[in-house]
């Protein structure tokens, strides 16, 4: 059974002032597009880079893990320190996933220029920053999800299989 972690990244979330809406988010495009099995490995944090980088280093190492998407912390604004978080934490980077994120977003919204997603990976593990807003969340899965069922056999991970009415996974022939 494939893990998927869904981990919120957010001061207020964490401490219980804010009601995480991101998380659900992730879950929900999960619930429709995932056909094979998998346990979601639920995680709110605050920002930071000790936070991030601690909770993404057990999710890898620890917890074993196939896939993690982070929601939060990838603007400009002073806490958003998730993309710092990750370059102590992947071994390879992968700047398609978030080129095509600022892409697509940047069809919605002028602003997707601020964004700072990115993607990596660790061990047998792959790491993907989504924005933290609901709707955009669904906007860049729906982007990247295709590409990321052949990523995790190219690593070796957990074995995905989707709903092509709703995300036609891509692998070679």
């Amino acid at each position: 059974m494939v893990r998927i972690a869904l981990v919120t990244i957010s001061d207020r979330a964490s401490r219980g002032e804010y009601q995480d809406l991101s998380g659900p988010a992730m879950r929900a495009w999960l619930d429709k597009a995932v056909v094979s099995p998998w346990e979601a490995v639920v995680r709110v944090i605050p920002d930071g880079i000790d936070s991030v980088r601690q909770t993404l280093i057990a999710l890898c190492d620890e917890e074993k893990v196939d896939l993690i998407f982070t929601t939060g912390g990838t603007g400009p604004a002073p806490r958003d320190l998730t993309p710092e978080a990750m370059v102590g934490v992947i071994e390879k980077e992968l700047p398609g996933f978030g080129e095509l994120m600022r892409k697509i977003s940047l069809e919605k919204v002028p602003t997707a220029i601020l964004s700072r997603q990115s993607a990596g990976t660790r061990g047998r593990t792959l790491i993907v920053n989504l924005p933290g807003k609901p709707s955009s969340i669904n906007v860049c899965l729906d982007a990247v999800f295709p590409a990321i069922p052949y990523c995790l056999d190219l690593m070796e991970a957990g074995r995905i299989d989707t709903d092509p009415a709703v995300c036609a996974a891509f692998r070679p022939a």
